[in-house]
């Protein structure tokens, strides 16, 4: 401005709409307090598997403490989501393509292969929808939390903050399905593993780019 003196009707127009603002936690924090959300989301999909087809044991190829393991990727990504969501402080393309190799690397190595057991093609086919539903089915309501999380801060890329939120929280789903899983040949690890995560990654964007997108109209 160049006016020397401020119009009264102005500067009270700036005063009365002044509104305190509480800091957001650290990235880091705000990840943390989701470790119960992190933990459940696994249980339930096994307690749950465990309950309709009445299994009583694990299946023999995975073991838990990767499912551990996958739980603590699903919470650095959620981190690295939070952080996305300030502006100023968004992800390089460097870190981001490190992040996302990593989760790649985990993801083969908490899954290992073998050969697809002499079952009918149809059962085979039905296993692989039966994973992605389950997963599905728990990872929406729990990926809603992170949405409202990252709709408190700022994100520029919505999308990517939103993604981000979905390979997380489709961690979260996939070291439960590996609990329980008999299934461990290629086809259904890429298809009904990897594809639940990638549906849930697509759910993310989705849901981040609709959130920002009614937070600007409200603003407008």
């Amino acid at each position: 401005m160049t006016q020397t003196h401020v119009p009264a009707t102005l500067l009270d127009a700036v005063k009365n709409d002044l509104r305190p603002v509480r800091p957001l936690p650290l990235p880091t924090r705000r990840a943390l307090r989701l470790l119960p959300l992190a933990i459940a989301v696994p249980m339930a999909i096994a307690m749950f598997w465990t309950w309709r087809a009445h299994l009583a044991v694990l299946a023999p190829l995975p073991t838990w403490p990767l499912s551990v393991l996958e739980i603590g990727l699903s919470l650095l990504i959620l981190t690295a989501s939070f952080r996305e969501a300030i502006p100023g402080r968004e992800l390089s393309a460097k870190w981001l393509s490190a992040l996302v190799c990593m989760a790649l690397v985990i993801f083969v190595l908490v899954n290992p292969t073998m050969p697809a057991p002499a079952l009918p093609s149809a059962t085979l086919t039905r296993w692989i929808w039966e994973c992605i539903a389950r997963a599905i089915a728990f990872s929406i309501p729990a990926l809603a939390l992170p949405i409202l999380l990252v709709a408190r801060g700022l994100p520029n890329r919505p999308a990517l903050t939103g993604a981000l939120c979905g390979l997380g929280v489709g961690f979260m789903g996939d070291a439960g399905l590996r609990l329980l899983c008999w299934d461990g040949d290629y086809a259904h690890v890429i298809l009904a593993h990897g594809g639940a995560i990638a549906i849930v990654v697509g759910l993310g964007a989705l849901s981040a780019v609709i959130v920002e997108r009614v937070k600007y109209r409200r603003r407008a």
